[in-house]
């Protein structure tokens, strides 16, 4: 129950920081990453707000999960879209007036923090892996249905979003190049601190378990 109850709170935190994370790159205007840059196009160009747009594309890709693998949807992963959407507009809703980088450098550092918080919440959230993401669930598809690694099924998502999100006027620019490269070293760098603190949690509650029986 306890490990639960932490599993848990790694999500919740996860997603708090990654959709911070995701608001700090949007309001750079450097560019995001190529699945928020096409939730910005889809802003720019329908309405509606951008964790909306999570919520719309989650789904739908989580649909197409479920087809392409045959199996029922996924319900926890329609509450991660949920949750990542409302933190997504709680977060631009906090910072819209506050944080306005005009210059380069402001600009600069806006989309640095943004990315590397991004990277902490997307670490603690595989932490807890508690809930599936529907973007790593369509990696995973992928993989299966074509036989490529997952590292060619990622890429070839990442191209289609992003030709995707150039037609509807999405955030794309050198952060998007940037997070494409660097996201995943800076993830795996968190992912070994995050696993430290995890098992600094655990032992003594491993400990405790062990002198009961």
């Amino acid at each position: 129950m306890k490990r639960s109850y932490q599993r848990f709170i790694y999500y919740l935190s996860g997603i708090i920081l990654l959709s911070l994370g995701i608001a700090l790159t949007i309001q750079s205007r450097l560019g995001t990453s190529p699945f928020d840059a096409l939730l910005v196009g889809l802003y720019r160009t329908f309405g509606l707000s951008i964790g909306s747009w999570e919520i719309v594309v989650g789904f739908s890709m989580i649909i197409f999960n479920s087809i392409a693998s045959k199996k029922r949807p996924e319900m926890f992963a329609i509450a991660t879209s949920l949750f990542t959407g409302a933190g997504i507009d709680f977060w631009m809703f906090m910072i819209s007036d506050t944080v306005v980088p005009e210059s380069v450098a402001a600009q600069s550092i806006c989309f640095f923090f943004g990315m590397v918080i991004s990277a902490l919440g997307i670490a603690i959230n595989l932490q807890a892996d508690f809930a599936p993401n529907p973007f790593d669930r369509m990696m995973l598809v992928i993989k299966q249905l074509t036989g490529w690694s997952i590292s060619i099924s990622r890429v070839v998502i990442s191209i289609f979003l992003v030709i995707i999100a150039a037609f509807f006027g999405g955030a794309i620019g050198i952060g998007t190049i940037l997070i494409t490269l660097l996201s995943g070293p800076i993830i795996h760098f968190f992912m070994t601190y995050v696993d430290k603190l995890d098992r600094r949690f655990l032992l003594p509650h491993t400990a405790y378990a062990i002198s009961r029986d």
